[in-house]
């Protein structure tokens, strides 16, 4: 059952940092087109603390993923990373007002039927 708390935390922590980098990066704009003004946006991204925050979430994501591969072959645990693409969709519609069309509710109804199939095959 603790592998199972490891995917859910690698997973948990996945679509947290997608999120606050997509809400965080919007809240700034457009990468300018001059160099200097590059290097001025992404130097302000760099210090901005829920950014940070979502590398800190990324690199939390990738020791419970080493916790979770300590308990199931990486062929069974994989597909489960999937439902980050589920969650991060959902919650994207949800926060950011983003739209959602027949393909991308086909494309995860597709994810979530492959996970039941695959976490059947222990």
């Amino acid at each position: 059952m603790i592998g199972y708390f490891y995917i859910f935390g690698t997973i948990l922590f996945t679509v947290y940092g997608q999120l606050i980098l997509k809400w965080r990066i919007s809240h700034y704009g457009e990468l300018p087109l001059e160099t200097w003004d590059k290097v001025y946006f992404l130097a302000k991204l760099a210090l901005d603390p829920f950014l940070l925050s979502g590398f800190a979430s990324t690199l939390i994501a990738a020791i419970f993923w080493i916790a979770a591969m300590t308990k199931f072959d990486i062929s069974y645990a994989y597909p489960f990373m999937s439902l980050a693409f589920v969650l991060v969709l959902i919650l994207s519609v949800w926060l950011f007002k983003e739209s959602i069309t027949l393909n991308k509710i086909l494309g995860m109804a597709f994810i979530v039927i492959g996970i039941i199939i695959t976490s059947r095959s222990v």
